[in-house]
């Protein structure tokens, strides 16, 4: 069995960097005004660091015996200062350093090749200085694509992009991303983007490695398309074109058809032409959105989320086609919590402080003891006044499971009777869901579905049932 005792030896080695007398080399380090020449030992610095080991091949001792002499101006003396104390006593402080600073380490240990060093600086950056790097995001991206040994800050930024793409397309100039970036960003099955915006960015990105071209397709030539398609040689098969609407596929794909393979170019035409055409296995599956980037909410998934704003935008052709589970859901608008009855309760008084005057809301109501989901769309205002609210675009719904399938929507028929108002009502759709309560203050205690002025009936039964749980959104289209 050996015993190990490094802090003595570190302790030596320090010592001997401090050391006036046994030095071999010198190090030029800097540059004008700010120079600094330091002493060090050949035999240290070549095992230590590979990059430097090849220096000092090319600049041995003559046979007068001079002093070898190197210059490094791309570091500062004070980050060679601390690399030095790294290289000899395999210790280095960062507490009192600030971001920036370690940053600078980094860069300078990866020019000197100190992988150690360069793993251990990328962890203590993503594990400790999140914020700073969020803050200096530009930089960090920038500075971590200059060198393949930055693999760890080459993946936080992916990650962060991924996560939060709207804060980098705002503050970033994406059209400045190296190549391979931007593909490890875009093959990324969780990119928190709607496909027709990676689509869209992506083509902005090729443009600007291609100054001379017009933005508008339609006035290229064939060497334009053939420079288009070359300079996206490796991001057109991440493209889920297939994820696309009919109209976005119109609009947005088919101007750039002579970019596309013939054969894909005909299998997308033909998916949205004919939705009993079947899909082949190789078409990648729509990106995976995460719920709480879209809604807040206990109750519905984005499945349900997806239908309903289809059907409050009724443009939107409902096909059912055999390529419907590899389209995109239907998210062009966010969800804003106005109400949750689990968090702020379940009366009639609190409904109206929160919703009342507010345009475009969603309610979803969970039936306790049941997975049964209900709700209703109302387009116009909520009100604590007694009288109805008159409008043609309202309509209610009810899901079993949480599954689509099962939906049952149902438009308003008798317009002026959409909506009931009233202090002790909360959102009543008019007697065809039913929620009131005895006092504007008490729980409701009242609640039913009957079909009266609506289309459908959208339960079962008249009886009268519980709720485990309400929401209220409003919503509005997402920039």
């Amino acid at each position: 069995m050996s015993t190990q005792f490094f802090s003595k030896l570190s302790q030596n080695y320090i010592e001997l960097l401090d050391d006036d007398e046994y030095y071999d080399i010198t190090i030029e380090v800097g540059e004008d005004p700010n120079i600094k020449i330091f002493r060090a030992h050949m035999n240290i610095l070549c095992y230590r660091s590979s990059y430097l080991r090849r220096t000092f091949a090319s600049n041995k001792k003559n046979k007068d015996n001079v002093l070898t002499h190197i210059k490094l101006s791309n570091i500062s003396p004070e980050i060679f200062q601390i690399i030095l104390k790294y290289i000899y006593g395999g210790i280095i402080s960062l507490n009192e350093q600030d971001t920036s600073k370690i940053l600078k380490l980094l860069l300078a240990a990866d020019e000197l090749l100190l992988q150690e060093l360069v793993d251990y600086l990328q962890k203590y950056l993503i594990e400790n200085k999140i914020e700073w790097m969020e803050q200096h995001f530009e930089l960090i991206h920038r500075t971590s694509f200059q060198s393949n040994s930055l693999l760890e800050l080459q993946q936080y930024c992916t990650d962060f992009m991924v996560k939060s793409p709207e804060k980098i397309f705002k503050s970033l100039d994406f059209t400045s991303l190296p190549e391979k970036s931007l593909v490890q960003l875009i093959k990324r099955d969780d990119l928190q983007m709607r496909e027709i915006e990676v689509w869209e960015h992506v083509l902005k990105w090729s443009l600007a490695q291609n100054r001379t071209l017009l933005p508008d397709p339609n006035n290229w030539s064939d060497d334009d398309f053939k420079a288009m398609k070359n300079s996206l040689q490796h991001c057109l098969c991440l493209i889920r074109f297939f994820s696309l609407s009919s109209k976005e596929f119109l609009e947005r794909v088919r101007p750039y058809k002579r970019l596309l393979n013939h054969q894909l170019y005909e299998d997308l035409l033909k998916s949205h032409l004919d939705p009993n055409s079947e899909p082949n296995n190789s078409i990648l599956f729509p990106r995976n959105i995460r719920i709480e980037s879209i809604i807040d909410t206990k109750i519905v998934n984005l499945e349900i989320a997806s239908t309903i704003l289809k059907w409050i935008d009724k443009t939107v052709i409902i096909n059912n086609s055999k390529f419907d589970h590899l389209r995109e859901l239907y998210l062009p608008y966010k969800f804003q919590l106005l109400l949750r009855g689990s968090r702020d309760g379940f009366t009639p008084k609190k409904f109206h402080e929160l919703c009342n005057d507010l345009y475009h809301t969603i309610t979803f109501i969970k039936v306790k003891e049941t997975e049964e989901i209900i709700g209703g769309y109302n387009p116009i205002i909520w009100s604590s006044s007694d009288t109805w609210g008159e409008t043609k675009h309202s309509f209610i719904f009810s899901f079993k499971e949480k599954d689509i399938k099962s939906a049952i929507i149902s438009n308003i028929k008798e317009t002026e009777h959409a909506l009931n108002y009233g202090a002790e009502r909360g959102p009543y759709f008019g007697i065809d869901i039913i929620i009131k309560a005895a006092s504007e203050s008490a729980n409701y205690n009242g609640i039913s579905c009957k079909r009266r002025y609506y289309e459908k009936k959208i339960r079962d039964t008249e009886n009268g049932f519980s709720i485990e749980d309400y929401e209220v959104f409003q919503i509005k289209k997402r920039e």
